[in-house]
């Protein structure tokens, strides 16, 4: 029988502890995964590791091991006494109980740096599933100084994340996460994987922050936008998306550049490469 799922039913029955839906919570109990997820994020002495939503510390044992430091950021208030409890021996341990998208990660990390032996720093987490996006896309857009991301999420948003621009399963999300990442399928995890059981298989992914972007782009916001307005309306041609969102002036100017960029006039968003996007940005911000 798995330790992890002996030392979770303990815990959840000495605190009392129910997972909570509203914040996504279950609980991994997969020695296997555990170790697959600790293994592939190349942890040293070096790194500061941040652990977002670490539950009851399923992880987070593992990562204080390893790692030279690791904050742990949680929302639930029941979670932090017993990460306190399990934890508190540890001298490279830290708990921070907010909700991650309202913490400075950047003073975070550029703190850990200055005062310690820190050089690296890495994401690592079991997200909460009806928060994962907002999640990823601030660690990526804020440009944080990270080395990479390892995290378990829905497999089915995992496909979208790490699918290349306009191949199967591409997102708007898929540019942004390709323009700030090379990414890379770790495992599945099935759902008997975890207390209580998810209704979706997950997966864990890995995203390497990119140091050179692959891209020559005036204006990445502006990209950006142009990617959102396209897949927003992605049953119509890229034409007519980008018209209706008012990127294009009128059908003619879009037809002029489709033209000069040796685009089809037809052709959909989802087949676009983020070159593809670039080039459209560039040439209307000419």
């Amino acid at each position: 029988m798995s330790n992890i799922k002996n030392e979770t039913e303990f815990i959840m029955k000495k605190y009392n502890i129910k997972a909570n839906k509203s914040l996504g919570q279950n609980f991994l109990i997969n020695d296997s995964v555990v170790e697959k997820i600790i293994e592939s994020s190349n942890i040293t002495k070096n790194d500061l590791i941040i652990e977002i939503g670490p539950g009851l510390g399923t992880l987070t044992k593992g990562l204080l091991e390893q790692a030279g430091k690791v904050i742990c950021i949680e929302l639930d208030k029941r979670m932090i006494n017993i990460l306190e409890d399990r934890f508190s021996l540890y001298d490279n341990f830290e708990l921070i109980n907010q909700d991650v998208l309202k913490v400075n990660l950047h003073e975070l990390i550029k703190k850990e740096k200055e005062i310690g032996k820190i050089t690296n720093a890495k994401i690592v987490a079991n997200l909460p599933y009806y928060i994962t996006t907002p999640i990823i896309m601030k660690l990526l857009e804020e440009e944080l100084d990270l080395e990479s991301i390892t995290v378990m999420i829905q497999k089915e948003v995992a496909d979208r994340l790490i699918a290349i621009p306009g191949e199967k399963n591409t997102g708007a999300i898929t540019y942004s996460v390709f323009y700030y990442s090379e990414t890379s399928k770790i495992m599945e995890v099935t759902k008997d994987s975890f207390i209580p059981q998810p209704d979706v298989t997950s997966e864990v992914i890995k995203l390497n922050i990119r140091k050179n972007k692959t891209i020559e782009v005036a204006d990445k916001e502006f990209m950006f936008k142009i990617i959102k307005s396209a897949f927003m309306q992605r049953r119509k041609t890229l034409l007519n998306a980008l018209v209706n969102a008012k990127v294009f002036l009128n059908k003619e100017e879009g037809i002029n550049i489709l033209n000069e960029l040796s685009l089809d006039i037809n052709i959909r968003a989802e087949k676009l490469t983020i070159d593809d996007f670039a080039n459209i940005a560039n040439k209307i911000c000419n």
